[in-house]
């Protein structure tokens, strides 16, 4: 893996990968993302509804603080490095990784002692829930973990390598499963005993919530010691960067200090906002249902539904843009020190097209296959849980285009914006999401429909900025148009298929399946046969050239672009 990175190091400035590299990446998040919902099964039996409420709600807080230790760094810190890589300052490059890491050793730990010995007063203030107490507590530590990692990926994104971030993520979701399984089983019988003794039924979910996060902590500890040996591995090449750099500029610790906390800032309150929408929905979700008669232990269901079964496969496709908005990033960087205008808007039309391409399907298949999608996993036929990943069909379009242009801005330099379109998103979404809930008595539902209208009202502002900025105009036919119509196909391919299958056969499992496994390859046809996918997209992916070499052979590609070869 040091050796990948030192290849890349060494690579001519044209052959930049940042495709490549974040395919590898997006490939590891699926990966993770589906150990996610696999053993998410397991422990969503173990939890049951209400000890799901009482981990996605603790789960919901640590994201958000989780946002003010660790998740703006990475994108703040490949942005600083590449940007001095790209200008041959390596000696700076490497100041700026020590820098973070001290300033992410101070946050880190000042976060993670706020939310632990806060937790009593944030389960019982701030979310209406006592018992999510434990799962909050027991999650504090790995902020400060993350904290560390933030940084030594981001270094590492910043060189142009995914590879560390890739390998780490799934070290640590492999943990996590294996953990929080083994955790929730034996912390449930804990607190049912418990529970008994005190008269509190609610004792044995809420302290599975809290075995099920001890796999979140030492899945990232695991993941940390990983991070530790490549630095090791690395650290003949930092040396050689150090001694060889023949830049003049040396950069004080202060100057970079204040450098990396006006990038990291900005990016901090446009991710918060992300998150802060869903802690501030289930917060107000569950005060207004409370005012309409229902108790705790019905509210909590309801939300497991939402966190434990539609967040988390909504989250898989989303995965995809979140992986590509790390390398997009700092190759948009250095595009722009080099000042090629160019070169900015390929990347972008390229980005934004590949992203649609993946997430639109996936919505498309939500749509069609949601309730079919939650007997297999969950074995939860009820109307509510299907109907809800129906509503997160177009959630996972609108949040991957809105990421992506998050990202997008961040790489051309303007920082603020995507913050202060969120913040303008964020007003809308809670008017809306008040009146969904109190008018319109929407119930669960008002937190899928709330989503649309704020990453609706974030992809409109940010792209109207994005144009602004750079004169980017987006092609609406070749992002959006075609992988619909590849999509649309799909689609009824998939649902024809299961439903003669169910009809014929029947089972939880082979309908569906067989449903998925035809509606790839269809997919993949008709986007390649009607132009939606480049030569210069396929051979920009890992093994481009191969791929390009099969797709000519099947003659899958556009009949024009076959003629010019």
């Amino acid at each position: 893996m040091a050796e990948e990175i030192r290849k890349r190091q060494t690579a001519p400035a044209q052959n930049d990968d940042f495709i490549a590299q974040g395919a590898i990446l997006a490939a590891a998040t699926v990966l993770t993302k589906v150990i996610g919902v696999v053993y998410r099964i397991p422990l969503a039996n173990i939890l049951g509804d209400a000890g799901n409420g009482f981990y996605g709600y603790a789960y919901q807080i640590y994201a958000m603080a989780l946002m003010v230790s660790s998740l703006s760094l990475p994108t703040a810190v490949s942005k600083l490095v590449s940007a001095k890589m790209a200008v041959g300052q390596k000696r700076n490059a490497l100041r700026v990784f020590a820098c973070s890491m001290v300033f992410a050793v101070v946050v880190g730990l000042a976060v993670t002692a706020a939310i632990f010995f806060g937790a009593d007063a944030i389960s019982v203030y701030a979310m209406k829930s006592p018992l999510s107490v434990y799962a909050l507590k027991m999650l504090a530590p790995g902020l400060f973990i993350v904290a560390i990692m933030a940084v030594i990926r981001g270094y590492f994104q910043g060189l142009g390598s995914m590879m560390p971030t890739a390998v780490s993520q799934i070290i640590e979701q492999l943990i996590r499963a294996v953990i929080s399984i083994v955790g929730a089983s034996i912390f449930v019988d804990l607190g049912t005993s418990a529970g008994e003794k005190a008269g509190e039924e609610l004792l044995g979910p809420a302290y599975g919530a809290a075995g099920a996060t001890l796999g979140t902590v030492l899945g990232a500890l695991i993941a940390l010691f990983f991070l530790f040996f490549v630095l090791w591995a690395y650290k003949g090449t930092m040396r050689r960067q150090y001694r060889t750099d023949r830049s003049r500029k040396q950069e004080s610790y202060s100057h970079i200090l204040k450098v990396l906390v006006f990038t990291a800032v900005p990016i901090l309150f446009s991710t918060a906002i992300y998150n802060i929408n869903q802690i501030l929905d289930l917060t107000i979700f569950n005060h207004i249902m409370e005012a309409q008669g229902y108790v705790e232990e019905e509210y909590m269901a309801l939300q497991g539904i939402y966190s434990g079964k539609y967040d988390t496969l909504v989250n898989v496709p989303l995965s995809i843009p979140t992986a590509l908005c790390a390398s997009v990033v700092p190759s948009l960087t250095a595009a722009v020190a080099n000042g090629s205008k160019k070169l900015v808007h390929d990347k972008i039309d390229q980005t934004l097209r590949l992203t649609m391409v993946i997430t639109i399907p996936c919505g498309v298949g939500f749509l069609v296959l949601a309730s079919p999608l939650m007997v297999l996993l969950y074995n939860d036929a009820s109307k509510t849980p299907a109907y809800l990943l129906m509503l997160g069909s177009v959630v996972v379009v609108l949040y991957a285009w809105a990421s992506i242009l998050n990202s997008i801005l961040h790489g051309l330099n303007y920082i603020s914006s995507p913050a202060k379109n969120a913040a303008i998103a964020l007003g809308i979404h809670l008017v809306a999401f008040v009146i969904m809930m109190t008018v319109f008595k929407m119930n669960v539902y008002a937190l899928a429909a709330g989503n649309i209208v704020f990453s609706m009202c974030m992809c409109w502002l940010d792209q109207r900025k994005v144009h602004k900025v750079c004169g980017f105009k987006l092609n609406i036919g070749d992002t959006f148009v075609k992988p619909l119509i590849a999509s649309a196909v799909m689609g009824v391919v998939a649902l024809l298929v299961y439903l003669g299958l169910n009809a014929v056969i029947g089972g939880r499992w082979f309908p569906v399946c067989a449903a998925i496994l035809a509606a790839i390859p269809v997919y993949v046809v008709v986007v390649l046969k009607i132009g939606a996918l480049s030569e210069d997209d396929i051979l920009a992916l890992p093994m481009g050239v191969r791929l390009l070499r099969y797709c000519r052979k099947l003659h899958l590609m556009p009949q024009n672009q076959e003629e010019e070869e």
